[in-house]
Formats: structure tokens, sequence, C-alpha cells
């Protein structure tokens, strides 16, 4: 039985607001998890997605050792 399936979806070039409210494109993929609250907690459930989406914006820190 699966306790969560994680979603990611096609990514494609968005336009966002950046910091100093410019517009800059910017590359977007839709992630997301459907989980079992039977056997897994919502703020376990979203740590990991967050954990997920961070090793996606920055994959080094998944070869890294600090």
């Amino acid at each position: 039985p699966e306790v969560g399936i994680l979603g990611l979806g096609r990514a494609d070039w968005q336009p966002r607001v950046m910091p100093d409210m410019s517009i800059a494109p910017r590359m977007m993929l839709p992630v997301s998890l459907s989980f079992d609250h039977r056997i897994c907690d919502g703020a376990d459930a979203a740590r990991f997605t967050r954990d997920v989406i961070d090793s996606l914006q920055n994959p080094l820190r998944l070869i890294s050792f600090a």
C-alpha cells in the first residue's frame, strides 16, 4: 500500500515578481503530494514536500557533506 504519491508537473517558464518588484521569467515546476492521513501527519508531509522542493532548487545539496 502507498503511504504517499508525489506528483511533478511539466516545467515551464512563467513571469514572477522579483524582490525588487521587477518581473522576470522563472522556470516553475508544479509539485504536489497526496498522502494517507492515517499513517502520516500533515506537518510531516509538508516538511517532506519542502525538502523535495529545496533539493530541486539546490541539487548540490544532495551530494555535499556539509
